[in-house]
């Protein structure tokens, strides 16, 4: 496929050249750049979505003061990050953790890890457009919540991404950096706003910086206790910036982009994000603590019902678009696998029709299993409390994974991108996820979420053996090695 090359003739470019090095012959047309790669890891991590979702739970759990827990969070991910830009600049493929293993350590290994890629993309596609429904689309019309309505709403927000995926990969990137520049604008404006209006008709208190509400302040700081839980307020949100490397066969120039996108996506989502929480907590109420929606019932509250329903408007926006760019992830991580030969169905899943279009097969499965979960979840009533954990877990569980797959291939690795600073950066990787991964295994309240965790692995299995007896070939050498 002939391309515009970086220095502005045509003919293929140099990361083309290097993508046959790997097998593989470029299918997509490379039209990310700079801030459409940023773009995609910040509309991922979505902190409108993560706060909207979480706040209820971290006021009921841990009260205003869990937002301090934040910081942790950010300086965990960011650690992360730095990890995932290093693999994501040694192999920069479509597929990022499942490539990155199956390169690194063994196509097993590799397998694996995109079993539980495509496994978290699908629960998180599903908790992410069911808390566009219940938390800001319900309240923008006025509907009351029900298991039901949710799910089938649900449905349809799943169908319209799919749809608009599958029509144009230009088009997705456009609403996708819509969404973003609305986002970024939207919270820092509400921010600010909010700010100003409490403070003028006197209905902040700075004093709730460091309440622990409706918690008792015994045993706030136990072993498991409020405090430790509080972390999942910021867990479940700085997730997904590694979703940039999984767009590297359609990004100009990914060995620079990728990694700075990554790490600014988390950057800047943790320092905006943490000035709403400031402020919300700030104007925090004894109404919000009994609200499903507490972030929306702060700014009605405080700033009226017409500036309520404006800024649910860029909330429905921004959610869908991060829902957009999880189904956009876990597509291209079904296709990268399937043109493997390493999921049933290859034949189809790996069908590229238009260079600037999704592959339709593998975006139409990532829809049709967040169809499936949302309907096996349209009569429990706590279902997004279920789905936001087994969304933190799953990529928490990755996260742990990659970190220590990029430890123990030293000795395949010549690069040695952070110098002396790697070891200090791989101990805050590795103690970071250990102490996430604790909170999230460690309460009995989390079972639902760790079962759906423990069933997508047996159901993995299945299709592991499947592989290897119907793809034996497949599961032994890698493309490009005969």
């Amino acid at each position: 496929m002939d391309q515009t090359t970086a220095g502005g003739g045509t003919g293929p470019l140099a990361e083309d050249d290097e993508l046959e090095t790997f097998g593989y012959r470029q299918q997509f047309v490379r039209s990310l750049r700079h801030f459409e790669s940023f773009a995609v890891a910040f509309s991922f991590i979505s902190i409108t979505t993560g706060i909207f979702t979480t706040y209820s739970f971290a006021l009921t759990t841990a009260g205003p003061r869990a937002i301090w827990t934040w910081l942790i969070v950010v300086a965990g991910q960011a650690c992360v990050a730095l990890v995932y830009g290093a693999l994501s600049n040694l192999v920069p493929l479509s597929g990022y953790s499942y490539q990155w293993a199956s390169r690194l350590a063994n196509i097993h290994i590799g397998w694996w890890f995109g079993w539980m890629s495509f496994a978290f993309l699908s629960i998180v596609t599903v908790s992410v457009d069911y808390g566009l429904v219940q938390v800001a689309f319900q309240p923008l019309i006025g509907e009351t919540y029900t298991p039901t309505s949710a799910a089938l709403e649900t449905l349809a927000v799943l169908a319209l991404q799919a749809a608009l995926i599958y029509a144009s990969t230009r088009l997705t990137t456009r609403v996708n950096n819509t969404a973003v520049a609305t986002e970024i604008i939207g919270i820092a404006g509400l921010t600010v706003l909010l700010l100003i209006v409490a403070a003028v008709r006197s209905m902040g208190h700075w004093s709730n910086l460091v309440s622990t509400g409706p918690v008792p302040h015994t045993g706030y700081f136990h072993w498991l206790g409020p405090f430790m839980l509080a972390t999942l307020l910021g867990a479940y949100t700085i997730v997904g910036f590694e979703s940039a490397s999984n767009l590297a066969e359609e990004t100009h120039e990914p060995h620079r982009v990728i990694p700075k996108a990554m790490l600014r996506a988390v950057l800047i989502s943790g320092v905006v994000g943490f000035a709403f929480l400031i402020v919300l907590a700030y104007a925090t109420n004894k109404a919000a603590y009994a609200s499903a929606a507490p972030v929306a019932s702060i700014v009605h509250d405080v700033l009226g019902g017409v500036v309520q329903k404006i800024f649910l408007v860029f909330v429905c926006i921004s959610i869908y678009a991060c829902g957009l760019v999880i189904m956009v992830t876990n597509g291209r991580l079904v296709y990268s696998m399937a043109r493997d030969r390493r999921l049933p169905g290859h034949q189809f899943l790996s069908r590229v029709p238009r260079a600037t279009g999704g592959p339709t097969w593998a975006t139409i499965l990532a829809a049709v299993v967040g169809g499936i979960i949302t309907l096996a979840l349209r009569t429990h009533p706590g279902a997004l409390a279920t789905l936001f954990t087994a969304s933190t877990i799953m990529p928490a569980l990755l996260y742990a994974g990659t970190v220590l797959l990029y430890l123990f291939s030293r000795g395949k690795r010549n690069h040695r991108p952070f110098g002396k600073f790697e070891i200090p950066i791989v101990t805050g990787a590795v103690v970071w996820l250990a102490y996430e991964l604790i909170v999230l295994i460690g309460p009995s309240a989390f079972r639902d979420a760790q079962y759906y965790v423990l069933g997508s692995l047996g159901v993995g299995l299945l299709f592991y053996v499947g592989q290897l007896i119907f793809e034996p070939r497949a599961m032994r050498t890698e493309p490009g090695q005969d």
